[in-house]
């Protein structure tokens, strides 16, 4: 069963949906002009090595991936702009197939917070 066929909220991601964490706002409060995301390169990267990662089944295939981002960016994470929904959704497809754990995901957020805030 796909991320998608099962919507199991993700409640990181969930803050991310209720705080309104788009980088449109964010990078307006750090004074950031850049309209890229600094972090949309390593995005396109990681679905990149996923694409290529077909030596692990958990693993989504190209067109499982874009599948269920497409559909959780439709329906759970509707409100978010892309490419923060692009974002949650590949987050949100790793947590329910279990190549990451919401702990581990909670850990990395803060840690690129840290590196914001820095």
């Amino acid at each position: 069963m796909s991320a998608a066929e099962n919507p199991h909220p993700v409640a990181p991601l969930q803050e991310i949906v209720r705080r309104n964490q788009v980088w449109s706002r964010m990078a307006t409060k750090y004074g950031v002009e850049n309209p890229v995301p600094p972090w949309k390169t390593s995005l396109d990267g990681m679905c990149d090595a996923l694409d290529r990662a077909a030596c692990d089944t958990v693993v989504p295939t190209f067109k499982q991936r874009r599948d269920e981002e497409d559909e959780l960016s439709a329906t759970l994470y509707a409100d978010l702009p892309y490419p923060e929904n692009q974002l949650v959704a590949l987050a949100h497809s790793l947590v329910a197939r279990g190549i990451i754990d919401e702990p581990e995901l909670r850990r990395r957020m803060a840690e690129v917070r840290e590196r914001l805030e820095a």
